[in-house]
């Protein structure tokens, strides 16, 4: 108990980065890119806040050096204010003070107002579906059936989430398969690292080998004026090599907890540490599932099948999956013959239950809201670009991947990243002689690696969502880190060359 109680909570680290964030505010020249956006029926220049109205057209885009498509911006492919190349300018200082401190988790929290809420009525319908007791029967039932294959468990669900993550940005939505796979994994006798690396880690993994992620990789490829299935090959190559490297390296870790529970890093690090979702005993796992217990299952996997479904082929967010997991949960109700009341104050105790993630998920982008406050995100950008421009091709992309890892400490979302630096690195590569899918890759590869442990991304939820310590994590992760930027440093080096 005294372990735990050292430990920082979460919210903790995130305030102590959110300082240091400030501070850098102080010590580093603001500065900004003119930015260009789309708004029908025109682009839009901003220049510190003064806005050109710009004609919608590759003469425009030519004119500014930014080698996008027009059509990436009017089908939708580019929404957020992409850096114009060459317009880097200083401004004058905005250091953040006590009150920018005090704020940027408020605003953290108002910028992630739709993730918050995603994860509250995940929580409402989990508690929900938990009162009825199918989902206890429902795992008793899967244990029981892959009693001694648990390890294929392991290998097909982080499978399954690393190709979501690569394939169409799977992120927060995994945040929904907490509540049924830490039971599962606890009963097997795993601990509570694993679900965390399975499903944290599987999305995370899928960030590095995005192939076809629009949230990524068609984005980065338009702001760097490339084709998406431009290094298609490549990354798919990618993919299925980073993905047995890691669900080798997971499983071992696995086997290994199961075979000497004190090998575990979290009872080490973090002592007996109780799962914040319900456990369920083995007895009577063979037991037949009833009719009701077996249709309650259905709508359950049902509201995943249908939030992964609209995502995928009707480009829903969270609006339409907060609304997938609403609706699934007063179906649950209704199956159930739940009460009115019963039913809103067992889903109101489930989003409760993640109160403490959505303050989490809005301190994290706090950090953002006090570097885009100071100023120093784009210098940050431009200084790094100047430090890379002129070198040998090996060594650039080398450092580019360096330098997306640091980027990422900065700018966790692929997207925010994407339109931010792609114009910028994207027109060094021309003189570097690399070839754009390089500059892709380096940034996918950057952001996959360091987003296992940045503060600012999806990590520090992850963990809250079962309680264990960032250094347990740390521990765990950083060996497969140190080998898989082994591996994505060379893969660039020889891409260069081919």
């Amino acid at each position: 108990m005294r372990l735990i109680n050292k430990i920082p909570h979460p919210l903790s680290v995130l305030m102590v980065v959110i300082i240091l964030a400030a501070l850098a505010t102080w010590l580093v020249p603001a500065g900004k890119f003119y930015t260009l956006t789309y708004s029908a029926p025109n682009f839009v220049l901003n220049k510190n806040g003064t806005e050109v109205q710009l004609p919608v057209t590759q003469k425009t885009l030519d004119s500014l050096h930014i080698s996008a498509p027009v059509a990436a911006f009017t089908n939708g492919t580019i929404r957020k204010p992409v850096s114009v190349p060459g317009s880097y300018h200083r401004l004058p200082g905005n250091s953040q003070g006590v009150v920018s401190v005090i704020e940027a988790p408020i605003k953290g929290i108002y910028d992630t107002i739709d993730i918050i809420l995603f994860v509250l009525l995940i929580g409402g319908f989990i508690q929900v579906f938990n009162a009825t007791g199918a989902l206890e029967a429902g795992l008793k039932s899967l244990s029981a059936t892959m009693r001694g294959r648990e390890g294929w468990l392991i290998i097909i669900i982080t499978f399954l989430l690393t190709f979501g993550g690569a394939s169409y940005g799977m992120a927060e939505e995994a945040f929904a398969f907490y509540p049924v796979l830490v039971p599962l994994f606890l009963a097997a006798g795993y601990d509570l690292l694993v679900p965390v690396a399975v499903i944290f880690g599987g999305t995370q993994l899928g960030t590095l080998s995005s192939f076809s992620n629009p949230f990524s990789t068609i984005i980065a490829s338009n702001a760097c004026g490339i084709s998406w299935t431009d290094g298609l090959n490549g990354r798919l190559l990618m993919f299925v090599l980073s993905s047995a490297i890691y669900i080798t390296y997971v499983f071992r870790y696995a086997q290994k907890v199961r075979n000497n529970p004190s090998a575990s890093l979290v009872y080490r690090f973090d002592g007996a540490v109780q799962s914040p979702f319900p456990a369920f005993s083995e007895q009577g796992g063979g037991s037949p599932l009833t009719s009701r217990t077996i249709l309650l299952l259905i709508v359950f996997f049902l509201a995943f099948a249908t939030m992964i479904t609209g995502v995928v082929v009707w480009h829903w967010w969270l609006l339409e999956m907060s609304a997938v997991f609403l609706v699934a949960a007063v179906l649950i109700a209704i199956l159930q013959r739940m009460g009115q009341k019963d039913f809103i104050e067992t889903f109101i105790k489930g989003a409760e239950g993640l109160l403490s993630v959505a303050f989490i998920i809005g301190a994290a982008r706090g950090v953002t809201a006090i570097l885009d406050g100071g100023n120093i995100s784009d210098t940050i950008v431009y200084e790094a670009s100047q430090l890379v421009s002129g070198m040998p091709s090996g060594v650039f992309m080398v450092m580019m991947l360096v330098l997306y890892c640091l980027f990422t400490i900065f700018i966790s979302s692929s997207s925010g990243m994407a339109v931010v630096t792609m114009p910028i690195m994207g027109g060094l590569a021309a003189a570097a002689h690399v070839p754009g899918r390089e500059i892709v890759n380096s940034y996918l590869f950057g952001m996959g690696i360091m987003g296992f442990i940045t503060p600012t991304g999806l990590l520090l939820p992850s963990l809250a969502l079962v309680g264990i310590s960032l250094k347990s994590w740390w521990k765990f992760v950083w060996p497969l880190m140190a080998i898989l930027l082994i591996v994505c440093a060379v893969f660039l080096v020889i891409g260069v060359r081919l």
